[in-house]
């Protein structure tokens, strides 16, 4: 709890180091699936009691509103030809955002990135005094974005509801974001990532209504989307990276054969998120610059395909719809005005190669905030 503290000032930007033990192997083995389940359980450990009742406002209101969680995700050859880089969008409210470099007893070290309102903060609650510093604890069992050691980097990605992977099998239940923490401790490479998920039931909370899918990505290039199949008894789909490219992208549309569309269809994908121009922008800025890209290009491939400042007092009124337009597209969506600003959280870039993470918060793309590994 020492060790949180605000980045460069940032009121709304906060890192932990989390040195302390954790037991991911007992957390798999109590069938944690749910997000409150999984924060009553941290809670729980930390204070040393056998079980809390805790309610997370934040996380309630956001479960309503379909055009949250709206992200991308690439994996790109460097400029030298000699490592990978790992770009992230998160698009969401405007909430606070903190970065955890955890260093496990069983498991690799790592640096991940967590929406604070998950843990039960808002912009009207951060950890400004050491009792309200407790919750940020939890984040050790709720990375939406991270890279360990070994360079391996994963990222969580929202999809339609009816994608909510409910696995029912005899192996232990985990949940949407403790199942990416589990890859970043155990995992080096994407094969050893695929094998660990063969062994668990990934169950993603229904009660936020949304499903979700995952980008996984090692230091030597592998790379893999990994989605559910909600007709097949929620099997497991992997979609590699093609052998012939340098680079994969995924924004909020399955990808597996069985379910793609090439274009907009809600059946398959967020269409009010543009993930389909998301996706198609990104591979085409990638092309442009022949697979490869910079740290600096890889920031400006995210912010191309980024939310900007979604406010509702920036827009025009439409009976009891807003039009907003999503500058970066010249497109128009239609949203319900239940909060005031929707927005690109954060924007990440993992170097795989020197294990480094340059963020951008809340669209600032004019500073930068570097975090290491090898520190």
């Amino acid at each position: 709890m020492e060790s949180v503290r605000q980045v460069d000032g940032n009121p709304y930007l906060y890192t932990m180091d989390y040195l302390a033990p954790y037991d991911l192997d007992d957390m798999a083995s109590r069938d944690v699936d749910e997000y409150v389940e999984l924060l009553n359980y941290a809670v729980a450990r930390l204070l040393n009691v056998d079980h809390v009742n805790i309610v997370i406002p934040e996380l309630g209101e956001a479960k309503d509103n379909k055009e949250v969680f709206n992200c991308t995700s690439f994996q790109v050859l460097n400029e030298n030809g000699n490592g990978y880089y790992f770009g992230r969008n998160y698009d969401n409210y405007t909430n606070p955002t903190l970065v955890t470099r955890s260093f496990p007893q069983k498991g690799y070290a790592s640096i991940a990135v967590s929406d604070m309102s998950f843990l039960g903060y808002s912009l009207k609650h951060v950890p400004t005094s050491f009792i309200q510093r407790l919750n940020c604890l939890i984040a050790v069992y709720a990375p939406l974005d991270g890279m360990n050691e070994k360079g391996f980097c994963g990222s969580i990605m929202a999809l339609p509801g009816r994608f909510s992977s409910q696995q029912d099998t005899p192996n232990h239940d985990i949940g949407t974001s403790a199942i990416l923490r589990l890859m970043l401790d155990k995992c080096a490479t994407v094969k050893e990532a695929i094998a660990l998920l063969e062994t668990l039931d990934v169950r993603q909370d229904p009660s936020v209504k949304t499903g979700f899918h995952y980008m996984i990505a090692d230091a030597g290039g592998d790379c893999a989307v990994v989605e559910f199949d909600p007709e097949d008894n929620w099997k497991t789909l992997v979609v590699r990276k093609p052998a012939d490219r340098s680079y994969m992208q995924v924004t909020n549309h399955m990808l597996a054969p069985k379910y793609y569309s090439p274009e907009p269809d809600p059946e398959c994908g967020n269409t009010g998120s543009f993930s389909w121009d998301r996706y198609d922008s990104v591979g085409a800025y990638i092309e442009e610059r022949g697979g490869t890209l910079s740290r600096e290009e890889a920031q400006e491939c995210l912010s191309r395909v980024r939310w900007v400042d979604l406010k509702t007092d920036d827009v025009l009124a439409a009976g009891t719809q807003y039009h907003i337009k999503f500058r970066r597209m010249n497109a128009v969506v239609e949203k319900l005005p239940d909060r005031d600003t929707e927005d690109t959280q954060y924007s990440c870039v993992y170097d795989q190669r020197n294990l480094v993470l340059s963020l951008r918060n809340w669209n600032d793309y004019g500073t930068a905030h570097y975090f290491s590994l090898k520190d």
